[in-house]
């Protein structure tokens, strides 16, 4: 399963940012996806999931209340609406699928996801 995440660039402080994950995968609306960000040197962090359905999301504390992620299965697509970015926000943002069930205190893992994108780097000036 190939994900292409797209989307990111260099902003300033307090501007907003969408990024996108794609796949050709057929079995996408039956994937929890999740967002994770990296700075180099640093452990990848959690940033927001979803449930197959949409029902459902989770967000880090970090991003909460700035952040939305949302997917439109008909088109095999996540998506990541950032908005009020922070230059704390700097990373490179990668999309994943995970095939297995959802569970909140699961799915802020990084390991527990099956597939990984390759990663859009986020740039927040101050």
């Amino acid at each position: 399963v190939q994900l292409q995440a797209s989307g990111g660039g260099l902003v300033q402080e307090g501007d907003s940012l969408k990024l996108s994950c794609t796949t050709s995968s057929r079995a996408f609306s039956t994937y929890v996806m999740g967002w994770f960000r990296q700075v180099p040197g640093k452990e990848r962090e959690f940033v927001a999931a979803i449930i197959w359905t949409g029902s459902s999301t989770l967000y880090s504390d970090s991003v909460k209340g700035r952040f939305t992620i949302s997917r439109d299965n008909a088109k095999n697509t996540v998506w990541l609406q950032m908005n009020s970015l922070k230059p704390e926000d700097t990373a490179v943002y990668s999309c994943a699928a995970r095939t297995s069930f959802w569970m909140p205190s699961v799915v802020r893992g990084s390991g527990s996801y099956d597939y990984w994108g390759q990663g859009t780097l986020v740039t927040v000036s101050s």
